[in-house]
């Protein structure tokens, strides 16, 4: 379902404006600043995570702690310095309780110290750069998604084990990709394993053949790499047009072959091996459960991305509650996030308190026909990761 202009404004009215009036009588509203990416690239995954929030809201009533819940949203376009205005004016001017959101890492740094100064708690619900997490942590700032690290480094040690100690690595030539290469080679090579030939591709490429080339005449024993969105459907194209989907094994981080990408490509994607911390086939109670109902609601499969926006929901509803809905103290808001702990779609969800990264069970999935549906299936459970901050 496209999310177009209309459909942001209806829903924003919806939520709101609907419950910011509430009834006689009732407490203030609980003001969630909302800030993701409803235009552009990015638009889907923010249309993901704003209906998995909606998704868990509905679910409690649309209360938190005796208060009736508003969400307050404003597009990130993806571009820092829009996504610092818009979280300026949502402190400044919309007086938010708290603030969520975010998918471009660059957007996270860039809001970071403001966030920081100004004492106000933020939620990260997908942005991945693991500074967020270490040199630039920060006591008010939290994470319910991923670090680069914590998906890439416990494939590397797998892949070594249990496919090859042999590998060539394709990855996408910015942060996130060069920091989950550096993650998967942490933990490969100190299981045994070479890295025989490194790449980096620019993002927005639609020819890989030079690659492609280089790795047919390396003859790598599996490739690892990281490519996401169109980049990842083009390559994943080409990798099987050269012959080499049946050849030469493909591991990656789970965003280059998750539920939408796997819809673009078909057949090109089957057999790949990637790292996530969720799958929509993940055999929990909880995670069927929570992809029957997203089904139900929105018509569509669930990505990765609405299962996080579904889980910052949660933890946020049970911060509140646990402080009975009286959030004037913004330390107090985050010893009661701290304390968040629950199973959840992804499993068992608990923050470090150290870091405010989540800890979560890292598993490794393939793409295969499940039921004439082409699928991510977990093939092995890699435990629970730490990102060590």
């Amino acid at each position: 379902m496209r999310y177009t202009r209309r459909r942001f404004l209806k829903q924003s009215l919806a939520v709101g404006v609907g419950l910011a009036m509430g009834v006689r009588g009732q407490r203030q509203a609980l003001r969630i600043g909302v800030v993701l990416p409803y235009s552009g690239v990015y638009a889907q995954l923010g249309q993901d995570i704003t209906d998995g929030m909606l998704l868990y809201f509905e679910e409690v009533k649309n209360q938190a702690g005796g208060r009736p819940i508003q969400l307050v949203r404003e597009d990130e376009t993806a571009d820092p310095s829009v996504a610092l205005r818009k979280v300026t004016k949502l402190v400044e001017q919309d007086r938010v309780d708290l603030l969520t959101g975010l998918v471009s890492t660059a957007s996270a740094y860039a809001v970071r110290d403001y966030v920081h100064n100004s004492r106000n708690v933020l939620i990260v619900s997908n942005a991945g750069g693991n500074a967020l997490t270490r040199e630039r942590k920060s006591p008010y700032i939290f994470r319910t998604s991923f670090t680069s690290w914590q998906i890439s480094f416990p494939l590397g040690r797998w892949m070594a084990e249990r496919v090859t100690k042999r590998v060539a690595v394709v990855a996408a030539d910015y942060a996130f990709g060069r920091e989950s290469v550096a993650a998967f080679k942490e933990s490969f090579l100190a299981a045994g394993g070479q890295v025989i030939q490194e790449t980096y591709t620019p993002l927005g490429s639609t020819d890989f053949s030079a690659v492609l080339t280089r790795l047919l005449q390396a003859r790598p024993g599996a490739v690892f790499g990281f490519l996401a969105g169109s980049d990842a459907a083009i390559f994943l194209r080409q990798y099987a047009q050269f012959g080499l989907k049946d050849m030469i094994p493909l591991a990656t981080t789970g965003f280059t072959v998750e539920e939408d990408v796997i819809r673009a490509v078909g057949q090109a994607a089957e057999g790949a091996y990637s790292s996530l911390h969720w799958a929509v086939r993940l055999a929990l109670p909880e995670n069927q459960r929570f992809v029957q109902a997203f089904r139900k609601r929105f018509g569509r499969t669930p990505s990765v991305y609405a299962m996080q926006g579904y889980d910052t929901a949660r933890v946020i509803v049970e911060a509140v509650n646990a402080l009975q809905g009286d959030l004037a103290n913004k330390d107090k808001l985050v010893e009661a996030l701290e304390g968040v702990r629950f199973r959840g779609p992804r499993g068992l969800f608990e923050f470090d308190p150290k870091t405010h990264q989540v800890i979560q069970n890292i598993y490794v999935r393939q793409v295969r026909n499940v039921g004439s549906e082409l699928a991510n299936v977990v093939v092995a459970d890699l435990g629970r990761v730490r990102d060590p901050g």
